[in-house]
């Protein structure tokens, strides 16, 4: 068998588990988190999870798929190590940062539900409460029946 096939079998074996594994992992992780940011929503959280993963798979097994193609033959074992560490490296690059890109955008999700929930007023809008002191300066209200 011609060692660039070879090549490529490894190759596919390696990104298309490594890729399962990760999205494995973010989702199961990810789950939390999002069911944080989505304020306990879970069928959301886990409808968005999907999603996610989903995404995640579409574009990480994609770029695997169009970067298979080895311009150079691969002659030896010495060029199938080389060929296999430059591919499979690149795929983990890939990986780490569609990883960090999921994480950083929810991070920023969370930071901007966090930020709305801390400007929530006390009070529902058309509701009102009854007058009491102003700080700590404030004169304590008169005592009833004077």
């Amino acid at each position: 068998m011609d060692l660039t096939v070879v090549a490529y079998v490894i190759y596919l074996l390696i990104s298309v588990a490594l890729t399962v594994w990760v999205a494995r992992t973010l989702s199961r992780h990810g789950r939390i988190f999002l069911a944080d940011v989505l304020r306990g929503n879970e069928k959301l959280a886990d409808a968005v999870n999907h999603l996610l993963v989903v995404g995640f798979y579409l574009v990480n097994l994609g770029f695997v798929t169009l970067y298979l193609r080895y311009a150079d033959g691969v002659a030896d074992a010495r060029e199938l190590f080389e060929a296999l560490s430059v591919k499979v490296g690149v795929v983990l690059l890939v990986l780490g940062v569609m990883h960090l890109g999921n994480v950083w955008v929810l991070s920023r999700i969370r930071r901007r539900s966090a930020l709305e929930r801390e400007q929530t007023p006390p009070v529902p809008p058309g509701a009102w409460t009854p007058p009491g002191p102003q700080g700590p300066w404030a004169a304590p209200a008169p005592a009833p029946g004077r």
